[in-house]
This record gives structure tokens, sequence and C-alpha cells, in this order.
């Protein structure tokens, strides 16, 4: 690349600095796709990149692969009910310590490496994410299904340049323990809270395709049910693409679901004219 091809770049990026100079962005963070250290990197550096242009970056991760040597050194193996998750209460215990010890500490390190400011916190300080135990005809043990958000923390840290870095869980709504939430979810709603300008979810799909397996750059609200019905939508990503129509729906601009296994997809996606997965918007 020569000196006129980077100058160009940087000028394409112009218009999207001065449109999210000061906006807030929220990042859902998913370590299972993140497994090489440069795709790591390139995901830490694009989120550092976006708060020193004055974006105000909130970065929500849930648990991953780091949980199994934890639980096959207790003799227990990730259980499974119809598909979902269940969590007993050591389970939980072990989720809690990778993804608030582990996880979070270190994506909150490596922004500090980049020359970020970033602070870690769980849904439980400061009563930042409560929940009920996950309802219906299914047991899941301790997940549980969002009920409320105290953003006060978070806007604390914000209004003093820190990247908040969350993981997702929840205070019990009725006290005397946590819940695992899902991250997607959590992102959802704390966007809407917040009154984020974007919602991305990383994750480990192109983004939405189409019957024949094509991506949709762009789609609205009204287009998605039908998709759902024809089963062009199907499996996680049905709940990937609910958080995202839930949170377009109650105010956030755009909602973006990427493939995180792309390097510097959140740069793309925030920061240039051509995008990459697919973008969420009201009709």
């Amino acid at each position: 690349m020569d000196n006129f091809e980077r100058a160009s770049i940087l000028s394409e990026a112009l218009p999207y600095i001065r449109e999210f100079s000061k906006q807030t962005v929220i990042v859902k963070y998913d370590s299972k796709v993140m497994q090489s250290e440069s795709l790591r990197q390139a995901a830490i550096s694009n989120i550092a990149l976006l708060s020193f242009v004055g974006v105000r970056v909130v970065v929500i991760h849930g648990g991953g692969p780091e949980n199994d040597p934890f639980l096959k050194a207790l003799g227990k193996e990730q259980a499974f009910v119809d598909g979902q998750r269940c969590i007993d209460e050591e389970t939980l215990d072990v989720t809690q310590m990778v993804s608030i010890g582990i996880i979070g500490k270190d994506i909150v390190t490596m922004i500090t490496d980049q020359g970020g400011k970033a602070i870690g916190f769980s849904g439980l300080d400061g009563g930042l994410f409560t929940a009920k135990k996950l309802s219906g005809d299914l047991d899941f043990g301790k997940v549980g299904e969002l009920t409320s958000i105290n953003p006060e923390l978070i806007l604390v840290a914000l209004d003093n340049g820190y990247i908040p870095v969350i993981s997702a869980i929840a205070r019990c709504e009725t006290g005397g323990g946590s819940f695992k939430i899902s991250a997607d979810t959590a992102a959802a709603e704390l966007a809407v809270k917040l009154g984020a300008k974007k919602l991305i979810l990383l994750t480990d799909e192109c983004g939405v395709t189409n019957e024949e397996g094509e991506l949709i750059s762009e789609l609205t609200l009204s287009a998605v049910r039908p998709l759902i019905k024809k089963g062009a939508i199907r499996g996680k990503m049905i709940h990937r693409v609910n958080c995202c129509v839930k949170a377009v729906r109650r105010g956030v601009p755009r909602a973006h679901i990427l493939d995180g296994s792309v390097p510097h997809s959140i740069l793309i996606e925030v920061l240039t004219d051509s995008g990459i997965g697919t973008m969420i918007v009201q009709d």
C-alpha cells in the first residue's frame, strides 16, 4: 500500500469519525471466535482505536472454551437441555471465575497494552444487571433472563474516558445468588439503555443469509419474520437477530451481526463505506 492509498483510507474514515465521536457503540465480544492471538489483537486494536477518536465503546462478553479445562478438572462436562446450555451451581462458579477473572481481565490488559483505558466489571457490580430464572417448560439451572439494568457505573467510566469491559453475569432479582445471562441480550438491552448509536455482535458467522446462502448486507425489521419462517434464519442466529430487532425497534439506529473471524471487522463496519456482515435497520 502506498502513501496515496493510506491517505485515501483515512479520508474515507473522517466522516464516520465525525459521526460517531462522542457517541456510544456497544460491542459484544465472543472469545469462542477469537481463538487466535492475531484475531484477538485485531479486535482489541479496533476497539482501542475507536476510543482514541472519541467513540464511547462498551464491550460485553460471555464465557467461552476457557471454561472447559476447569470443568474437566472437576470431573464435569458442559450439560445441554434441548440445545441450550444448562448451568448448575458448580458450573456457574467456574463460569464466573473464568468470565470475570480470565476473559475480562485479558481484554482489559490487551486494551491497556494498546494504549487505551479499560476497566472491568461484572454484571454484579453496582447492581448493573439483575435477572430472574429463565422461564419456560424446561429447567436450565442457573441461566437467567435480564429484568433490569442500572448503568450508573458504566456512565461514570465512559465519562472518564474508560472502555467498560463487562461480563454477562447478573444478580438474582430476589437476592442471594446470581445467574449467567446471554451476552447478546445484555449487549442489546444496554445499547437501548445507553442510547447507543450502534450495536455490534461479533459472531462465528458472516451475517444473515438468504435461502440461497447469500449474505444479506442490509435487513429491515419487516423482512426478518419471513426469513425465519422460510428457515433462512435458524439456530443461534434467530436469537442474535431477535436481539438486534428489539434494540432497533426501541431506538438503536443500527445493529450489526459481524464475522469476528475477519480481521478488523469492527473498523470495516464502523469507519468505511463498504461495511461488512449484516446491518439491521428500521423500515
